[in-house]
């Protein structure tokens, strides 16, 4: 009797078991099925393919390049310095190029290089020292192609501008580096050569992060249409400063280059004065003397008038010797280069106010300018 009941006990708990064994598969089944989500999280997806739609561009550069040129200057037969410059217009049987002042200043002859390896010899239109531009001439016959300009009013702050030109020397020339656009308007302080001494002076420049190293002076920045927006002309280069170049906008370059063609002396006002930095008053033993004028006067940044020509713009208004301007038109100088800024943005016949300190009295003075 108690054998039977031990076999039906021993029956039950197999079926038990086997009946939970199959309820557990299936919710097991119903878990996965209805609720994936619990099981995705485990998953990891690997992706490796990136695809680059970026193509550069060689099309804007192919349209510049061969109007761009390698220029050579010469003084007493040897080669003393180089630099860029790119052919801008054509009229009759002659060719422009468009290159810096200071890549042509005091040369005997200027040659230059195009792409196909020919080398010609320019004629000097004419250059001129404060906007830091010059103008060649060669027969038209000799070019390649003609750059096509654009307008340095249209850049935005974050369009993309390429130069092309020939740093540190020709193993490099036709080299082309690609940016984009700064700042516009920089007002930069540069010192300008003028025979064997230099002028300090501010120019209105575009700022750009494409790489412009020496050589590239007087070569085109070009917008990514490839249509000339300014010539590069200076580089902010320390060891603390890095990707800093800067061009002059093309509008300003061609004004210049115009007046350049009438083969007319360009025409600034003239003040009529000789000036000193306040800055530079005790960095010289010979300017001492304006020490006390400048302690009198309570101001540690502007410009001294030293001397005053006779029947001048100066003299006419009333500007005296030891005076210290501090503005122009109600802006503040901080230096001569500031000043000759304001100044060269008049024209002749046009008034300018002064303010000065004479003594320890600000007065204000009215200019009206006339042509050296």
């Amino acid at each position: 009797m108690n054998e039977e009941k031990n076999k039906q006990l021993k029956t039950s708990s197999i079926i038990f078991i086997i009946i939970t064994f199959f309820i557990g598969m299936g919710a097991m089944y119903g878990v996965i099925r209805f609720f994936p989500i619990i099981t995705e999280t485990t998953k990891t997806k690997l992706e490796k393919d990136v695809t680059v739609t970026d193509k550069g561009i060689a099309d804007a550069v192919e349209k510049v390049y061969d109007s761009v040129v390698v220029v050579n200057t010469y003084i007493d037969n040897r080669n003393y310095a180089s630099g860029t410059g790119f052919v801008y217009q054509t009229k009759g049987d002659k060719a422009y190029i468009l290159t810096n002042n200071h890549v042509i200043n005091n040369a005997d002859e200027v040659f230059v290089t195009f792409t196909d390896g020919s080398v010609v010899k320019t004629d000097i239109v004419g250059s001129d020292i404060y906007s830091d531009v010059a103008v060649l001439s060669v027969a038209k016959e000799n070019i390649l192609a003609v750059a096509e300009l654009g307008k340095s009013a249209d850049l935005r702050v974050g369009d993309t501008v390429f130069a092309t030109g020939s740093p540190i020397d020709s193993a490099y020339s036709w080299s082309v580096t690609r940016g984009i656009v700064s700042g516009k308007d920089r007002e930069v302080e540069v010192s300008l050569s003028s025979g064997n001494s230099s002028i300090p002076m501010i120019v209105n420049t575009i700022q750009t992060d494409a790489a412009i190293n020496n050589g590239n002076s007087g070569g085109p920045l070009a917008n990514s249409n490839g249509e000339v927006v300014g010539i590069t002309s200076i580089k902010l280069a320390s060891e603390a400063i890095e990707g800093m170049g800067f061009a002059i906008p093309i509008e300003d370059a061609l004004s210049i280059a115009e007046q350049l063609l009438t083969g007319k002396q360009i025409e600034r006002p003239y003040l009529g004065i000789a000036m000193l930095d306040i800055s530079d008053v005790y960095t010289s033993y010979t300017t001492y003397r304006y020490r006390a004028l400048i302690e009198e006067a309570g101001v540690n940044s502007g410009v001294i008038v030293t001397t005053v020509e006779e029947k001048s713009s100066a003299a006419l208004g009333g500007l005296k010797e030891n005076d210290i301007i501090t503005e122009v038109d109600g802006k503040k100088i901080s230096a001569s280069s500031y000043l000759r800024y304001y100044l060269y943005k008049h024209k002749v016949g046009d008034e300018m106010k002064l303010t000065v300190i004479r003594g320890s009295k600000e007065i204000e003075i009215k200019v009206k300018l006339s042509a050296n």
